[in-house]
């Protein structure tokens, strides 16, 4: 792409209730600019401005800068004319200046990633003209100290020298707050603000080599290059990775009249929820700040204000803080300003009831005047998220459908979670309070670093307040504490939006990066000591705190019994252990996909029978050993079935090579020959004898079976023996035996025959029977090719997609972490294919295998038993492709159905 393409339109005007775009244009416009052009069509007072398309974003990347702009040059300018009419003043007019703010806007939620600048359009003359204009000098020097701040960090780039200092803005403030004996920034004077502006300007000239910009259009035009170059900076990337957003989405730039919340006593901004984003209850709730921009809510330089009575009460009582002191310094918005408060509440339900889904709202107040700055769907937990579904449900808002297409699947492993244990928590030593924003419980080292945050296996994140820059390392650590901010802070929004347990706004915690210390009052606490955090109270204890199973609220089982009416696929899971396929049984599972027998090989009273077995030079010596084997399998076999109860189970025969099995440390093998009464010799050379190149590719699975028919024996006589005594108990077992890593026919074909003539022997000898199946896992590229011929003889198909997928690519599960998260970083792959199943490739294999094995056997079982059925994408290509089921880890099953249910709803559409 050499040139700039021709298309409709790259810029899209708003405002005085009318708007080029509307809501469903969100790929284009992005999630704020659709959204404002939505409000600005239904009557909400929103700010006039216009909205660069993401698809300018793309072309950036593409062509360059000045190329973009000449390009959008002709259409900004008509714009700002637009909103000087609305406004009543002028870009770049030193007398009656147009000032704007520059915002980014993806086509999805992705709080604090990309860039913001705020009063962009002063310099020395409009800052004059300002309070000339406004009659408030304090608001003008503000506006400009806080634009030249906002406009360095992200336009020209100044940033902390290191991790352990401030940002370089701060660290002048901070410095004069201490000349001054003050601290907050309300108590700056007008010769204070006028200062901090010129120092600030200095500070760019040292830090930059250049002259901060004063030319408004010249301020504009970084401004909006500042926030297409955000979309690739690190941490827009790293979000993107971790939702599995497209890098080509590109992202939106708005640009707005300012409206100003930092005008005196009667004017304020806020943030505001229609319901509660942490446990979806149905209360309006936020907070709010008088004389003050946006950025400070979130940024937490200020404690925030409550919007409601009630949520101020609730409030001052976590926060230890009597009534009177309360009622006296922090009013909430409902009792400073009731008319404000009344247009507030109104137009969130107004918004509620046009999304249909709960918002989360910016506003700003200016000398009396309310005006919206933004609404989006909120993020919210896992369990607000199932509370907020099953309640618009039932309160008519929405159907069926749309209840379990509003769930993300994923977030439903937040509400499986341990929690704190009840009776630990009454003898737990709280050290401080603070305010539960992320609801959960977070047991940790302290690190107070980001980039630390992997330093030791479990850790707190401990901050006097996050930034957009923390974001790995919030996703890392088991929980985030912070000093400051509130319950809409960056820190709670982004942890809300994770699941992650946070609290913040904790005002008693004392924080030293420098010397890497938390003090509370007399106490204090370095790197590495324990924390926990109940992000359910804002409690902040000392140590660990033992936890225990959640109890799941009565809407999840609500959503779950709701994914039954639509799901067409089954969901089983992969167990070992009667205790794993109770713990599945309790999520729904219908049964499970796979038991891996060799797990059960591995305990300690186990695995010397085992290596008897293998070290045994004939085939009595190998029986020997297995019938020693026997009576455990069959023990285990029945716990599961009975577990299962009228259920499918599946079991698969040993797969791993046998040099797993063997030891290979000295002293073990020096005990083995001694039990075995053999040379410690004869135990190296069988080692040695087993040793493979390639053992993924060697001596296992049916090649096990084939070669030594007595281990499958063995195994077969103990899955049917099981059945049987459990049928003599009058409990149902439906075992589904199944052969794996066949690449051809014949494999199959040898291994069911002795599989039916070991079943047909203890029927004979039981004088009973059981119903059994005899499948295969199709795991080989070769198998999903010749399907059709092997379906001639199986009773189902078993995709095991992790080895599919490992033959496919070529790719060693064990290994290939040396290479792939350079191919993720670079583009070469989009997902890693062992968590999401490659649909390209190894889906189509799937699908050819399932196609071929039907022609064969039109009424073919065919299920995926590999981590894949977890993967919701995965899940989805799975009924698509016309599966009876997919299994997964236990804790997964809730997630399975949800994305099985999800996927038949789309099919309909």
């Amino acid at each position: 792409m050499d040139t700039i393409t021709e298309v409709k339109a790259r810029v899209y005007k708003f405002g005085n209730k009318k708007a080029d775009g509307n809501s469903e244009m969100k790929n284009l416009l992005g999630g704020k600019g659709a959204n404002l052009a939505e409000m600005s069509a239904i009557g909400i007072p929103v700010p006039p401005g216009f909205t660069i398309t993401t698809e300018v974003c793309t072309e950036y990347n593409s062509l360059g800068r000045e190329n973009v702009i000449e390009a959008i040059k002709e259409e900004v300018e008509e714009s700002i004319e637009a909103i000087e009419k609305v406004m009543g003043t002028t870009f770049g007019d030193k007398e009656n200046p147009l000032l704007i703010s520059v915002r980014s806007g993806a086509r999805v939620s992705m709080p604090g990633m990309m860039d913001t600048v705020l009063n962009l359009g002063l310099n020395d003359e409009a800052v004059l003209g300002l309070v000339k204009r406004t009659n408030n000098e304090r608001f003008a020097w503000d506006s400009y100290r806080r634009f030249i701040q906002m406009y360095g960090g992200v336009v020209l780039g100044m940033k902390p020298q290191t991790k352990e200092d401030i940002d370089p803005f701060e660290e002048i403030m901070e410095h004069l707050k201490d000349k001054r004996g003050i601290q907050l920034d309300t108590e700056f004077t007008i010769q204070d603000l006028q200062d901090l502006v010129y120092d600030f300007k200095d500070a760019v000239k040292k830090q930059t080599g250049h002259d901060f910009p004063t030319d408004p259009w010249d301020q504009l035009w970084g401004a909006v290059m500042a926030v297409f170059d955000s979309w690739n900076g690190n941490r827009a990337i790293y979000y993107r990775k971790m939702n599995g957003y497209p890098a080509d989405w590109g992202t939106a730039v708005n640009v707005q009249a300012m409206v100003y919340g930092n005008m005196g006593l009667n004017s304020g901004t806020g943030v505001c929820f229609t319901r509660d984003a942490g446990t979806g209850e149905n209360v309006f709730n936020g907070e709010y700040l008088i004389d003050a921009q946006g950025e400070d809510v979130v940024a937490g330089v200020r404690t925030p204000q409550q919007i409601t009575k009630l949520g101020s009460e609730r409030w001052a009582e976590l926060a230890k803080i009597e009534e009177a002191d309360r009622a006296e310094n922090y009013p909430s918005l409902e009792e400073l300003m009731p008319s404000i408060y009344a247009e507030l509440n109104d137009y969130q339900q107004t918004l509620e009831d046009h999304y249909s889904d709960m918002q989360d709202m910016e506003f700003t107040i200016q000398e009396g005047k309310l005006w919206i700055l933004q609404t989006r769907n909120g993020k919210r937990t896992g369990a607000a998220m199932v509370k907020i579904a099953i309640d618009q449900l039932k309160e008519g808002v929405i159907d069926e459908k749309e209840a379990l297409l509003r769930i993300e699947p994923n977030k439903l492993d937040e509400l499986l979670h341990p929690v704190f244990d009840t009776n630990a928590l009454q003898r737990a030593n709280v050290i401080a309070q603070g305010l539960p924003a992320s609801p959960g419980a977070a047991t940790g080292q302290i690190v107070f670093f980001a980039d630390e945050a992997d330093k030791y296996k479990n850790t707190i994140l401990t901050r006097i307040e996050t930034s957009p820059e923390d974001l790995e390392g919030m996703n890392i650590a088991k929980g985030i504490l912070t000093a400051r901010g509130g319950m809409t802070s960056h820190a709670a929004v982004v942890a809300r939006g994770m699941g992650k347990c946070c609290v913040s706004g904790a005002g008693a915690l004392k924080i030293d990066y420098k010397n890497r210390v938390l003090r509370v009052d007399d106490k204090e606490y370095h790197e590495g000591d324990w924390i926990s955090l109940n992000g359910s109270t804002g409690n902040i204890i000392e140590g660990k705190v033992a936890t225990m199973e959640p109890e799941l609220s009565g809407e999840f089982g609500e959503i779950m019994e709701l994914s039954n009416n639509y799901s067409t696929m089954q969901v089983r899971t992969n167990a070992d252990s009667p205790k794993d396929a109770k713990v599945a049984r309790s999520f729904g599972a219908q049964g499970i996909g796979l038991t891996r027998t060799e797990h059960m090989f591995f305990e300690v009273d186990r695995i010397k029978a085992m290596r008897e077995m293998i070290l045994a030079d004939t085939i009595k010596g190998r029986k020997h050993a297995l019938e020693d084997l026997l009576p455990m399998q069959r023990t285990d076999f029945e716990g599961i079935f009975e577990a299962m109860e009228g259920l499918p189970v599946t079991v698969r025969l040993l797969d791993p090579p046998l040099h797993e099995f063997v030891p290979h440390q000295l002293a073990t093998q020096k005990e083995l020959a001694e039990d075995m009464h053999i040379s410690l010799s004869a135990v190296k050379n069988k080692v040695a004898e087993l040793q493979e190149f390639n053992p993924m590719l060697g001596h296992r699975g049916c090649r096990l079976g084939n070669t030594y028919p007595e281990i499958t024996e063995m195994q077969t006589r103990a899955i049917i023996e099981a059945a049987l005594n459990l049928k003599e108990k009058g409990i149902i077992a439906k075992p589904e035996i199944m052969v794996p890593l066949i690449g051809t026919a014949n494999e199959f074909i040898e291994q069911k025959q002795i599989i039916k003539e070991t079943a047909d022997k203890v029927f004979e000898e039981r004088n009973d029977s059981v119903e059994y199946q005899i499948g295969t896992m199709i795991e080989i590229p070769r198998a999903a090719l010749m399907a059709d011929k092997i379906a001639e003889h199986a009773d189902f198909f078993s995709f095991g997609t992790n080895d599919l997928t490992q033959m496919a690519f070529g790719y060693s599960r064990d290994d290939a972490g040396k290479f792939l998260a350079v191919y993720l970083e670079k583009g070469i792959l989009t997902h890693d294919p062992f968590e999401v199943l490659d649909q390209e490739g190894v889906g189509q294999l799937v699908k050819m295998g399932t196609e071929r094995g039907r022609v064969s056997k039109p009424n073919l079982k065919v299920g995926i038993c590999g981590e894949h059925g977890g993967e919701p994408s995965s899940v989805e290509f799975c009924h698509n492709t016309n599966m009876n089921y997919v299994s997964c880890s236990p804790f997964r099953v809730p997630i399975a159905r949800i994305a099985a249910a999800q996927a038949a709803i789309k099919s309909l559409n």
